[in-house]
């Protein structure tokens, strides 16, 4: 990924931060169709960035979209699936759960009690959250540094709810 080095890092966003982008990032509704139009902007985006990411949307269990980009190794899909299972278990973004544990002073890995092979509470998973239905699923994003990860995929979803 090109970076500027003169770019100061993205400031750590705080736990009420990340719980206001979920509230704030909800959908009418989310179909095959709704799925291929985010998942190409996703790719759209990371092109234009040369990220070397994968891209994974998952709903009610069933993968709608996936792709991998230059650079993205299979690593990135297993990251994938274990971001994506915090976010179906605690309904939250993966970022937002390691957050929450980090603000008591410890980290999700020490306290969940989960298989850290199984489950990451690390940045790049976010619900694909409904209007009064609830969380159907995740769209997730594994390559760059979890904070970057995480704002990839609130980006997308900023700029995919505003053209609707």
């Amino acid at each position: 990924m090109t970076t500027d080095p003169t770019r100061k890092p993205e400031p750590t966003p705080s736990v009420e931060e990340l719980e206001a982008q979920e509230r704030r990032l909800v959908f009418r509704r989310f179909s095959y169709e709704e799925a291929w139009e985010l998942g190409s902007l996703l790719v759209e985006m990371a092109w234009e960035r040369q990220a070397p990411i994968a891209i994974d949307i998952h709903r009610a269990g069933q993968q709608l979209f996936h792709a991998a980009l230059p650079g993205s190794t299979p690593d990135n899909d297993a990251w994938i699936a274990r971001k994506r299972r915090v976010v179906e278990r605690y309904g939250h973004a993966s970022y937002l759960v390691g957050a929450r544990y980090r603000a008591k002073g410890t980290t999700f890995e020490e306290s969940s009690r989960l298989d850290p092979d199984t489950y990451a509470a690390h940045g790049g998973s976010f619900p694909i959250t409904v209007e009064g239905v609830g969380v159907i699923g995740a769209v997730t994003v594994s390559g760059l540094p979890q904070l970057q990860d995480h704002l990839m995929v609130v980006e997308a979803l900023e700029q995919f709810l505003a053209g609707r």
